[in-house]
């Protein structure tokens, strides 16, 4: 077995396993619960596949980004929420059941939004829309859905599934990096001088302080999950697609690994930083 059957063989448990731990953290009576606000949805809607695609579209025809580069971000356009989403909505004492609704539909958004937008936005890529979703049915929607299933049906088992899986994720995903680097790490260092990074940065950052700062009326705990969810993309739904992608370009795929790092970078920061709104908020309401 080659290093790169290794590193697709990563991609997939990284995939399949933090779709899944999500599913078993899922709590479906608080997101059902949140899901029948309208504002909320109509929101997690436009940010996620208007805006959100239209911001990473407008930046590369800003920057000088080469095509790889340029399709790159345009894959992780459409593909809202990380994996580590419900982690910083903890750190930035974010609304748990407006989260839960965020990442479901979300992740079921994705799955269905993303074989058509791709087509459509990433010239170059000659695979058709059904290409694309098998792979996201198969890696990301299947394994959410058997997650949520456990946790509504078996509970009891679905906490006892949960601390697992999460830790078989985790080495996938700790795997994924490494074999990243090995493969990829010279692309990642060239990349530094191509506008890659500030591109990222400025979508990613972009993403965050727009959508938080324009809540049309929700709360300040509803709009930092909206801000932590639409700042930062579902790695493992754009590896579902890069994987039907045939011989990628090795900057494409470095691109896509880009999103990693920098995710988690702007997601703690603006964590961090919304959680000191809510105590600034609370020494506020104390005082009064």
């Amino acid at each position: 077995m080659s290093i790169e059957d290794i590193f697709n063989l990563a991609v997939v448990v990284f995939t399949v396993g933090n779709l899944a731990a999500m599913g078993l953290e899922l709590n479906v009576p608080d997101a059902i619960k949140a899901l029948r606000n309208p504002r909320f949805v109509t929101l997690v809607i436009v940010w996620s596949w208007l805006v959100g695609p239209a911001l990473a579209y407008l930046i590369t025809k800003i920057l000088p980004l080469s095509e790889p580069y340029a399709m790159g971000l345009l894959l992780a356009g459409p593909a809202p929420c990380a994996p580590f989403y419900p982690l910083v909505v903890r750190k930035a004492r974010g609304d748990v059941a407006f989260a839960a609704a965020f990442l479901l539909l979300t992740a079921i958004g994705t799955v269905l939004l993303m074989p058509l937008m791709v087509p459509l936005m990433v010239k170059g890529i000659s695979v058709s829309a059904w290409a694309i979703a098998k792979p996201l049915i198969t890696l990301v929607l299947i394994p959410l859905l058997a997650g949520i299933t456990i946790r509504v049906y078996k509970p009891i088992a679905a906490d006892k599934l949960f601390p697992l899986v999460k830790r078989i994720a985790g080495i996938a995903t700790l795997t994924v990096l490494i074999l990243v680097l090995v493969l990829y790490g010279k692309g990642m260092l060239n990349s530094m001088g191509g506008f890659a990074i500030g591109a990222q940065l400025l979508f990613l950052g972009g993403m965050t302080l727009l959508s938080y700062k324009f809540g049309f009326g929700l709360k300040q705990n509803q709009r930092s999950i909206m801000g932590l969810g639409i700042g930062t993309r579902n790695i493992a739904a754009v590896f579902a697609v890069l994987m039907a992608i045939p011989n990628p370009d090795p900057d494409l795929v470095v691109m896509v690994v880009l999103v990693v790092p920098l995710s988690v970078m702007v997601a703690f920061a603006a964590a961090q930083w919304f959680c000191k709104q809510v105590e600034v908020q609370t020494t506020g309401t104390d005082t009064a």
